[in-house]
């Protein structure tokens, strides 16, 4: 028996890629059962079909309303709304594309008619509306809302792409993003993702590092919990040495001012990076200025020696080597360096220190000392001590003034005692990631919370660029930021804060030229009106879940071209959970219902306040 779809009605007038149907019965069932399919009614939001030949034209309800045909000059007298058969009900229609020789295309090749007749969708056209290529591999995420189909996405299409999930607080965004990755986990291609691709989770509340989350345990996962309060707690994240003593990531994150500190950071750095190789030339390099302080007694500052003294000292250089420092220099009435009356002979002649100057002085012992403390040192350490020195340098003949750069010290302390709890510098980290490495926030202070992102994600990226430039990619990383509005905010850039624009400027980068060398961004956030719009319209596909903010809602509607008008005005309304779809993985926007995973499922549950306050033990009778 040949299966005929539901007739509706039949097109009545057409306006651009909106038709007006007229039903040929007042028939506004929700559900029709048909052939022993229940398919959707034509209801707000509906796919319906028109037929014109042997194209079948789909599109969507965006209007519905009715006419009185027997009140055609609407008059109050004659008003016959409310009786029988006296009222029409009109649809209208929005095109979404066309189904043609089995397969759903957008084209204006084909446009409804006057007189072209409107069906029911029926499920197998909805699975070719929704369906990707027989020959592509997919997830399914979860059910469209109105018709209860599964829907599949494309692995290609969505991955290897830049991915956005928004929503407000409790709309179910953190369920939805861990479920993308779960069901790509529980795919096949799980054992050839664990030898050619990563993923780094950035999350800051700590939602994610539970031992299975996205179903992924054991050898292929990490679990970095950042943590500046305890730093015995958890692992050290693996930071290549010349990421972290970059003068432009320093600059910002030690605070520095741009007219004496900035300039006193890259000159060190850059001597730091190129001229300490190990323990011996730093000793070498300490020393020598030891040696030009002492030879240049006349031109140098009367604080020199002091200031180098007390560099040694503050990195834990032992007391009694400057005892002969102390006992053969002091300050003249001028303020400067001079020898003691009657010693001059023995500590130096014709500008050069003796032989047993050098002993009395006990040069030989604090070379050997900065060599034992220099080679015990972490990295972080070794190039504190060196900043230390380097600060006195530039303070001794006074082509810096010290009143200028000691404020800039107080910031470097707190910072390096931060850092040194959390990061291992590393010379290679091509072996220190696993598959999958969450990286929790959560108990992190706030400088290192605005470091580490932006750390992890240039490290990776240039990494991976320098890897496949030029080359086939033969492997691909995934960043994933939950909560990306703490990073990624827009709002202060160009206004002083060095900071924000220098990061932008890195994730800019990223999402504009990440996807040619296999480096991919996934971005969460309940307020994307927060986030830069150049980084919102370089996204490819769009989950979007409830948001009611208008400032939220007019970004979205400006970054997103994939979704029309009727699809964007029920985000609103969208429950827990539902979420729309749209981008370069769906050919039309689809409203999903997201199932919530039983047991594995992110931390971000609400708090039950009547099984919390009713779980008591040690319950006693209040005082009133």
């Amino acid at each position: 028996m040949t299966k005929h779809s539901k007739k509706l009605g039949v097109i009545v007038g057409v306006e651009g890629d909106e038709s007006h149907v007229g039903m040929y019965h007042m028939s506004n069932d929700a559900e029709f059962i048909w052939y022993g399919d229940i398919l959707t009614g034509p209801k707000i939001g509906a796919f319906l079909t028109i037929n014109q030949n042997e194209v079948k034209i789909i599109a969507s309800v965006s209007t519905e309303k009715v006419i009185d045909q027997q009140n055609t000059i609407k008059s109050i007298e004659f008003d016959n709304r409310y009786s029988k058969n006296s009222i029409n009900r009109i649809i209208i229609l929005k095109t979404k594309g066309v189904i043609s020789d089995g397969e759903f295309e957008i084209t204006s090749r084909y446009v409804p008619m006057i007189g072209n007749e409107v069906t029911l969708t029926t499920k197998e056209e909805l699975s070719i509306i929704y369906g990707v290529e027989s020959t592509e591999s997919t997830v399914t995420i979860g059910k469209s809302i109105l018709e209860g189909q599964p829907i599949q996405l494309s692995i290609n299409n969505l991955f290897a792409s830049h991915i956005g999930v928004f929503g407000n607080t409790g709309s179910g965004k953190s369920n939805t993003l861990h479920k993308l990755f779960l069901e790509l986990f529980r795919s096949e291609y799980y054992r050839e993702i664990t030898r050619k691709s990563q993923f780094f989770i950035i999350d800051f509340n700590g939602e994610y590092i539970g031992k299975d989350m996205f179903g992924v345990r054991g050898e292929h996962k990490e679990i970095y919990e950042v943590n500046t309060r305890n730093e015995k707690r958890g692992r050290k994240l693996p930071i290549k040495k010349e990421y972290l003593f970059d003068a432009d990531i320093l600059a910002i994150l030690f605070d520095a001012r741009p007219a004496t500190q900035v300039p006193f950071l890259r000159t060190a750095l850059k001597t730091f990076n190129e001229e300490i190789k190990d323990a011996l030339s730093f000793a070498e390099l300490e020393i020598r200025l030891l040696i030009s302080i002492i030879k240049g007694n006349k031109s140098v500052g009367g604080d020199a020696l002091d200031n180098w003294i007390s560099a040694a000292e503050s990195i834990g250089l032992d007391k009694k080597h400057f005892s002969g420092l102390k006992n053969y220099f002091i300050k003249n009435d001028y303020g400067n360096l001079v020898i003691k009356t009657g010693a001059g002979q023995l500590i130096l002649h014709e500008g050069q220190i003796t032989p047993q100057g050098k002993i009395e002085l006990k040069i030989a012992d604090l070379y050997s000392e900065l060599v034992y403390t220099f080679t015990h040192a972490s990295p972080i350490q070794k190039l504190s001590y060196f900043l230390q020195f380097q600060k006195v340098y530039v303070s001794a003949w006074k082509s810096a003034n010290i009143e200028h750069i000691n404020p800039l010290f107080n910031r470097i302390r707190t910072s390096f005692d931060s850092l040194e709890k959390v990061i291992e510098v590393c010379d290679d980290i091509s072996n220190k990631y696993k598959v999958v490495n969450i990286i929790s926030l959560v108990h992190a202070n706030q400088e290192i919370t605005r470091l580490i992102p932006m750390l992890i994600s240039k490290m990776i990226y240039d990494e991976q660029r320098l890897k496949v430039a030029g080359q086939n990619i033969n492997q691909t990383k995934h960043l994933i930021i939950d909560e990306a509005h703490n990073i990624l905010n827009a709002e202060y850039r160009n206004n002083g804060d060095d900071w924000q624009d220098y990061r932008l400027s890195v994730f800019e980068e990223i999402i504009k030229e990440g996807r040619k060398f296999g480096y991919y961004l996934t971005l969460s956030s309940q307020r994307p009106a927060d986030i830069s719009p150049t980084i919102l319209s370089q996204t490819h596909n769009y989950l979007i879940h409830r948001l009611v903010n208008e400032k939220d809602l007019r970004m979205l509607e400006n970054t997103m071209p994939t979704l029309d008008r009727s699809s964007f005005q029920m985000i609103p309304s969208l429950g827990r959970g539902e979420v729309v779809i749209t981008g370069n993985a769906m050919q039309v926007p689809v409203f999903v219902k997201v199932p919530k995973e039983k047991s594995i499922r992110p931390n971000s549950d609400d708090v039950l306040l009547t099984n919390l306050w009713g779980n008591s033990s040690d319950f006693t009778e209040p005082i009133v």
